[in-house]
This record gives structure tokens, sequence and C-alpha cells, in this order.
């Protein structure tokens, strides 16, 4: 099963599902951004309450631990109110005993990537994949250690974004996730 992370990592997981005859769902996540920079993300958190931590970032920022609660619960409603959403009426389709193909549009730090392993993990997926276009070398590596294969086109030496590897990288908007798994649902088998 092909898994788009909302919103960027839809329309190429959608691609990705259509060329290998693979039913399409998603699997939310969000960045737990740092207060004064939330770019910059200090952890990460997914359906089924799954938490991760970027201890180096906590660490480096000396985050308190009140101010990591206060921005994990503010991602945690966003997650639960986007998986909603983003699958309106659909059940989310079952892991169980199977392969998920995780899909972004790229990483940074791989704190969501992390996280969207962990949630296919949690939700019974026999083998987890990430497939991304580009990353960095270190996230790369990084995130061997969570799923069990990672699929990355570009690992560029100098590395800066995202969107500096795509010569349109416009915002996805909700009602773009929507309408991709609207279109999808009506071939979306469990």
């Amino acid at each position: 099963m092909v898994l788009g992370l909302p919103r960027g990592g839809v329309p190429v997981a959608r691609e990705v599902a259509e060329c290998i005859h693979a039913p399409l769902d998603i699997i939310v996540v969000r960045k737990i951004g740092l207060p004064t920079q939330p770019e910059l993300a200090m952890g990460a958190v997914g359906e089924d309450g799954v938490l991760v931590t970027n201890e180096e970032i906590v660490e480096m920022v000396q985050i308190r631990p009140d101010d990591f609660a206060r921005v994990k619960a503010v991602e945690m409603r966003e997650v639960e109110e986007r998986a909603k959403r983003f699958r309106g009426e659909h059940p989310r389709l079952s892991l169980a005993n199977r392969t998920a193909l995780i899909v972004d549009d790229g990483i940074a730090t791989g704190s969501t990537a992390r996280a969207a392993c962990k949630v296919a993990r949690a939700l019974g997926a026999r083998k987890v994949l990430l497939a991304i276009p580009v990353g960095p070398a270190e996230a790369i590596k990084s995130l061997s250690m969570d799923a069990d294969e990672v699929i990355c086109l570009e690992i560029p030496s100098k590395f800066f974004a995202v969107g500096e590897w795509y010569e349109d990288f416009s915002a996805v908007n909700d009602d773009e996730v929507i309408r991709m798994m609207s279109l999808e649902s009506g071939g979306r088998s469990g």
C-alpha cells in the first residue's frame, strides 16, 4: 500500500500508486517545531499518538519540557483534525501484514518520515519502505534504522532545502489533498 504524507507527499504518492497499481492512503504526521523557529523540528507526532523526539535539537536549544509538551499538544490535535479532513468518511486502510510504501516530496531532517515509519509499524505493517525524491545523506542514513529500506533518487553533497530540487515547489493545499483522496477512494481496497 502506498501512503502519502500530506500535504506535499500526496501528489508524489498518487503517481507512485498509479504506476505500481497499489491502493493509496495517507499517513498523517506533523513536525514539532521549535517555538521560536517552527521550521526546525525538535520532533514529530503521528496518528495513534506516535511521538519522535529529536534529542539533539532539544538539548542544543535547551527546550523546556513544558514548551515541548505545549507544541506537541497543538500538533497532535492538528494530526487528528487532518486525518479526519483528508480521509473524509472513508476509513483508514488496514496495514496489517502489508508492505507500507511511505512517500513524501523530500526530507530535510527526517523527523516526519521517522514518525510515519513508526505509525506504519504501530498499525501492523509487515515491511516499511520509505521513498523520497531528495534528501541529505545524514538523514537518509539515520532513516535506515526506521524503515526496512529507504529509496532516495537524489542525495546531493550540498543540501539546503527540499524546494531547491523542484522547478515548481508550490504549496499543496488541503483541498487538493482532499480531491486526490476522493478520486482515489473509488478504487481503494482495504
